[in-house]
Formats: structure tokens, sequence, C-alpha cells
């Protein structure tokens, strides 16, 4: 009975690589005593977008493929609670984003979503968040509330060269933290009464050029390393 409640996704892709997405989705529901057209409408969205390979076996399918389809085959038997595991881990970010949309829709059908994930943007997006590291627990919050935890000034810093930049900020007596973050360097100052030009000014000594800092909004992923630290 409690097994027959859970359905699980893996990061790893463990579906049989030999059989076909149609004998896939059939050995699936068979194991927890059901059908394909039982549940048919649980899956549906996500099914028509790959019935036109159901006669594909699983191992050739694209990497979104195979996340779709180990999907079908978590849901088939009308799970209440799903448990993903990194699923998203190695698919390129228009299949992410379509995968979202079909947990956003699931949500909406009364199933409860545990997912694992290393991708802030995309913890952002689930109703609560528990922040871990090691195994353990830094925070569990919503997305909103782990935000306003971060309670210093953060910049965004940009120079001509990247790797010189976060060498030169992490010789900066005053910093708290400095990490990449996309095209910029994140950056924390000890001090209440941080002055933008005196960091500027430091950084060209360090004949860094190009240099701008300018106040941002902290993430999910500023919290996080400030947590971890």
């Amino acid at each position: 009975m409690i097994r027959n409640s859970v359905g699980y996704m893996p990061g790893k892709f463990s579906l049989y690589q030999d059989l076909t997405v149609k004998e896939n989705l059939n050995f699936f529901a068979t194991i927890f005593g059901t059908t394909i057209e039982e549940n048919y409408d649980l899956i549906k969205d996500i099914y028509v977008q790959i019935e036109p390979f159901k006669d594909r076996r699983a191992g050739k399918l694209s990497g979104g493929m195979k996340q779709k389809l180990a999907l079908c085959c978590a849901l088939i038997h009308k799970p209440k609670v799903l448990f993903l595991d990194e699923p998203t881990t190695g698919v390129d970010p228009v299949s992410r984003k379509e995968f979202w949309d079909m947990l956003k829709r699931l949500q909406q059908k009364g199933i409860t979503i545990l997912v694992s994930t290393p991708y802030m943007d995309e913890a952002a997006l689930c109703d609560r968040i528990a922040l871990i590291q090691a195994g353990k627990i830094l925070e569990i919050d919503t997305p909103k509330a782990i935000v306003k935890h971060y309670s210093k000034p953060i910049y965004n810093v940009r120079a001509n060269n990247m790797y010189q930049l976060i060498n030169s900020l992490n010789d900066y007596e005053y910093n708290h933290s400095v990490y990449p973050f996309g095209e910029f360097v994140h950056y924390t100052d000890k001090r209440a009464d941080f002055n933008q030009k005196e960091l500027k000014m430091y950084l060209e000594t360090k004949n860094l050029t190009d240099i701008e800092i300018e106040k941002t909004i902290a993430t999910i992923e500023d919290t996080f390393m400030e947590l971890a630290k």
C-alpha cells in the first residue's frame, strides 16, 4: 500500500534500454497492477510528446525524451508522493524548462513532489526549500523567506580580468565573501560603512580596468553560500 502511494525517478536513467518506450511504460504499469489506459489522464500531457517515438528503444532516446519517459513510468500508478532525484542533471535548458512546467501541472493535480536539485534557479520554483550541505539541513523555508535571511548588502563586481579580480578581492582585507556569479563576482564587505569608491581604487592598484561595482539583490544561491561558510 505504501509502495503504491510513492513514485520515484532516480537521477540516472534506470529504465530498460532495450525495451521500447511503450514496452517500458506497460512494464511499470503491470508491476503496480494498473494499465496505461487507467491513468492515462495523469501522463497524457507528457506522453503525447514521446508517443511519436513509442516504438523506439529507450536507450536510443535523447536526454530530454528519456527524462519524460522516466517521469511517465513513475506516475503510471498515480502516486500520492513523487520523489525526483536530480531529474534535470545533464539535460539541456529547453528540456529543463519543459520539465518544470510539467511538474507545476502535476502539482495542480494534487501530487506532492519532492525534488533534489543542484540548480538554485530550480529550487526557487518550489513552495519550500531545504538547503543541505554534507547531510545537514542549513535552512528550511519558502524561497522568499530564505532570501530575506541574507542580511548583508551584496554587490556585483566586474572587471577586465575575472581571474585576477577574484584573487584581488580575496586578498582585500575587508572582504566577507567572494565568489563567481555568472559574468560578475558577488562580493560582501565586513564593514557597515562600506564605500564602493574605496574598493574601486584598491582594484585599480591591482592593474584592473573596466571596473563596475553595483548593489544587487541576494539570491537563494547567495544564502546557501553564506550558510555553508
